[in-house]
């Protein structure tokens, strides 16, 4: 006699043959999947890999960009990565976060590679009750409206356009939490710039967004206009940048949205490609002579941005200052190292243009030294600089001011996935995609940027502390030494001649 099917069971007879129908559904859609692609690859002719390992060859593509990611979190050594390895953007996290960044048992990094610096510590180290607080530098003192910057550490350019509203959002609201200042990038004022509070450097790139006439020339109106905003508190005229000496600003099509359009006075879904330099500024004198109007029109300090390939263009430059008198000096010169970043640039610019920070800067120094100018032109310096031996390092070479963008973007959340110039960026930083951009909380992150400048400044402080210093103002070349071929090292004052610091 047969035992009766209880409804229980008959509902999971029937669940398990409709699982085993789909089953089977979905092994004959794969099956054809694989045999459209089969044909597909063997009758193609433009790659070998695919027609010659029909479907398997494809996972050479997926490998390929997993592999980038796999080796991040993987593979590498905690020294190992470039642009940033982990050891650099992990600091930058837990500084972000506020979390204890001390580390245990030793250091992971090789002291023994040639180039390396070292600081030279005190036998008498500075007392907490001795240390002093860093005083603010005035940045054009002769301007109507000079710029008393309180912070040695500042935000670098990065526009609209290349980083998304929240980001733009949660550095201004950063930037004015850590009391420091914002510099646009080339891509013109926003309200979100404005909302956030922080003081502002407005950029001039060669496209001039945001300072345009129809024509593509400097508007003065528009120019007023802005420097009207007491937030704006300096213009800088970009020359070059280091991760793309000679090319202008590269913005994708499918990044200039309607609003970003409307602020750079371009058309919407067209590439914002800025030209390789301004084209009324072909040699010294007009470069003096643009710089000169700007303050005039505007009252507030002026600087320019550029990347130095030799020291000739900075001798005939100086020497032209001399002749026509400091008044047509730049306020700031913000130089930046061809380890510098971007959001799209060309791999032979970014990888073989321009001189590294770390030979370009002491020149440049030391030049305003030779010509007397250094009390009149302030130093930021910018490339790659996003940890507190990089600040030191800059401060003993002779810097003012140290400014870095991807130091930032990583209190934002960047992973360093390097789409930038996709529109994919995964966490928010570098996309317009509504859905992407969901992932970044301004408040929130605004609150990490603070941290990071926080953490930042104390401490570059401990490192001039344990120098015998109670600033880091009172850095000079003698504190830092860099480890040569030989494994020794040698005092940077020997390699590049010490220079007095401008009061």
């Amino acid at each position: 006699m047969q035992t009766p099917i209880s409804q229980s069971s008959q509902w999971l007879i029937t669940a398990l043959e409709i699982m085993s129908g789909l089953f089977i559904l979905l092994l004959g859609l794969l099956a054809l999947w694989v045999v459209a692609v089969f044909v597909a690859d063997i009758s193609q002719t433009r790659h070998a890999i695919r027609r010659n390992y029909p479907v398997i060859g494809r996972f050479r593509y997926l490998f390929e960009k997993l592999g980038g990611f796999f080796r991040q979190y993987f593979f590498a050594m905690d020294r190992e990565e470039l642009p940033f390895n982990r050891a650099q953007r992990t600091w930058v996290y837990r500084a972000a976060k506020d979390l204890n960044n001390t580390v245990a048992f030793g250091s992971t990094r090789d002291i023994r590679t040639p180039g390396s610096v070292l600081f030279v510590n005190c036998p008498y180290p500075t007392l907490g009750e001795n240390a002093a607080p860093s005083t603010p530098v005035t940045i054009g003192k002769g301007c109507p409206s000079p710029y008393i910057a309180p912070s040695f550490f500042n935000l670098s350019g990065m526009s609209y356009g290349a980083i998304s509203k929240p980001a733009i959002q949660a550095l201004a609201q950063g930037a004015k939490k850590a009391g420091i200042w914002m510099n646009t990038g080339e891509g013109g004022l926003t309200p979100w710039h404005l909302q956030g509070g922080c003081d502002l450097v407005f950029q001039i790139g060669t496209a001039k967004y945001g300072v345009r006439d129809a024509n593509g020339a400097l508007d003065d109106h528009k120019l007023a206009s802005i420097a009207a905003h007491e937030q704006v508190r300096m213009f800088e005229l970009k020359l070059s940048q280091g991760a793309k000496p000679g090319k202008g600003g590269i913005v994708p099509a499918d990044k200039v949205t309607r609003e970003i359009a409307e602020i750079r006075g371009i058309k919407e879904g067209c590439a914002s490609i800025s030209p390789n330099r301004h084209p009324d500024i072909s040699n010294d004198n007009d470069l003096l002579n643009t710089l000169s109007h700007i303050r005039e029109v505007t009252g507030k300090p002026v600087g320019f941005k550029t990347v130095i390939g030799d020291t000739q263009w900075l001798d005939e430059l100086f020497s032209l200052i001399r002749e026509k008198g400091k008044n047509y000096a730049p306020d700031f010169i913000a130089l930046d190292g061809a380890e510098g970043g971007t959001g799209a640039s060309p791999m032979p610019l970014i990888d073989a243009v321009g001189l590294p920070l770390k030979e370009s800067l002491p020149l440049l120094v030391d030049k305003l030294n030779e010509y007397g100018l250094r009390d009149r032109v302030k130093v930021i310096a910018s490339g790659k600089l996003v940890n507190p031996s990089d600040i030191t390092w800059a401060l003993c070479v002779g810097a003012d001011f140290i400014v870095s963008a991807r130091g930032f973007m990583f209190t934002l959340g960047c992973i360093q996935a390097l789409q930038c110039n996709d529109n994919t960026c995964p966490t928010g930083i570098a996309t317009h995609d509504k859905k992407l951009q969901r992932g970044l909380d301004p408040e929130l992150k605004a609150n990490r940027v603070a941290n990071y400048v926080r953490n930042m400044t104390y401490e570059v402080g401990m490192i001039a502390h344990a120098c015998g210093l109670s600033s880091p103002r009172g850095f000079q070349r003698h504190h830092a030494r860099v480890v040569q071929e030989s494994g020794l090292s040698v005092p940077l004052s020997e390699i590049f001649p010490p220079v007095k610091r401008p009061g």
